[in-house]
């Protein structure tokens, strides 16, 4: 399969470590393209791939393009890559946010197979997690190849496009609530005493301990909960605090809030 890369910042870079650590593809079938001359040496340097300023030189050559440009860029991209592929298929995997399918399929040649797809940036550190949908002519197999690459970098899951927007205020947004939530964590622990640094590592690892619980275990949240929360004891004391202060409710409308925002952009 050889792949190609329009935008080759960082989230691009991500994936595409993520594929070859994977072995999804080789950096021999890899192609970036970029208009600035960093992100091009960058994207070179992390992945051992070919670049060049043209998409024109990438789309003629790959099956498979990861289209990683801002939303704005994306409809002009997609134009120019069709005229390239010369009415050859391909298959487009775009995380343009906000960019739907029925706007994306509007810029692309009636060969090209569209994927819509949000990650998020902890993608950056191989611990992402990704909702897909898939076009009106994209295949199930061509579902799978957007999984794979997806997926070397974190969790990805398929979803019909109406989910994308509720996607994108829970896991594309996400980690800014739980970089919140780390850092009043931290600071609930220099209150009490502990140093600083020592605060941001202890409150950053039990988010990350507990989410892998969640996923390694399967068990729901509230069991985990309960598990660690004893009659009488510190943990109860503090769950009280966090009810009366609205916590769950509180995260329930900021997803709900992004979700909405998302599909206002959108439109």
């Amino acid at each position: 399969m050889k792949l190609g890369v329009i935008g080759c910042g960082k989230m691009g870079t991500a994936l595409i470590q993520g594929a070859l650590r994977a072995g999804v593809v080789n950096a021999a079938e890899v192609f970036g393209c970029d208009p600035y001359e960093k992100s091009r040496a960058d994207f070179a340097s992390a992945t051992g791939a070919r670049v060049s300023t043209e998409i024109s030189d990438l789309a003629s050559q790959c099956e498979v393009i990861l289209l990683c440009t801002k939303p704005l860029d994306a409809p002009a991209a997609l134009k120019q890559a069709a005229l390239a592929a010369a009415g050859a298929p391909r298959l487009v995997i775009s995380i343009a946010a906000g960019l739907t399918l029925e706007a994306l399929e509007a810029a692309a040649s009636e060969n090209f197979r569209l994927i819509r797809a949000m990650p998020n940036t902890p993608a950056l550190v191989g611990h992402g997690a990704a909702g897909f949908c898939l076009g009106s002519r994209a295949t199930s197999e061509d579902g799978q190849i957007a999984k794979s690459l997806l997926g070397a970098v974190g969790l990805a899951l398929e979803f019909p496009e109406r989910l994308m927007d509720a996607v994108t205020g829970l896991s594309g947004s996400g980690p800014a609530y739980i970089y919140l939530i780390i850092e009043a964590l931290a600071d609930g622990g220099v209150q009490a005493g502990i140093p600083r640094a020592d605060a941001l590592r202890l409150a950053a690892q039990t988010v990350f301990g507990s989410a892998a619980m969640v996923l390694e275990t399967g068990d729901h949240p509230a069991v985990l909960k309960d598990m660690v929360t004893s009659p009488g004891g510190t943990t109860i004391a503090g769950l009280a605090t966090l009810e009366r202060h609205g916590l769950r409710s509180a995260l329930i409308d900021a997803v709900s809030a992004a979700t909405q925002r998302a599909a206002e952009l959108g439109k």
